[in-house]
């Protein structure tokens, strides 16, 4: 799925793995997209949001705040949720 990727995109999805790993999640869901498309923070969608002064730490805390962090770092593949799949499908 990813060889149609961009390097960008690519890299923002390396970065929600990194997202989902800091908040010891065991899955990869649209919130660490989300967490991977800010901080790359060079795309449309970063930018966007920049300009509405939505920050990555803000929307961190968000997704610790609604979602909660985890109870141990994962180890080893972190499978994407089915709408995350989804989101990487259609875009």
């Amino acid at each position: 799925m990813f060889e149609r990727f961009t390097d960008r995109a690519r890299r923002v999805v390396v970065l929600a793995q990194e997202e989902a790993k800091m908040l010891n999640h065991n899955y990869i869901g649209t919130e660490h997209i989300l967490l991977g498309l800010i901080h790359e923070g060079e795309g449309v969608a970063a930018k966007a949001l920049e300009s509405l002064n939505i920050s990555l730490d803000a929307v961190r805390e968000q997704v610790q705040d609604i979602i909660g962090q985890g109870q141990q770092q994962p180890t080893g593949h972190i499978p994407f949720t089915p709408r995350a799949k989804k989101v990487l499908e259609l875009s």
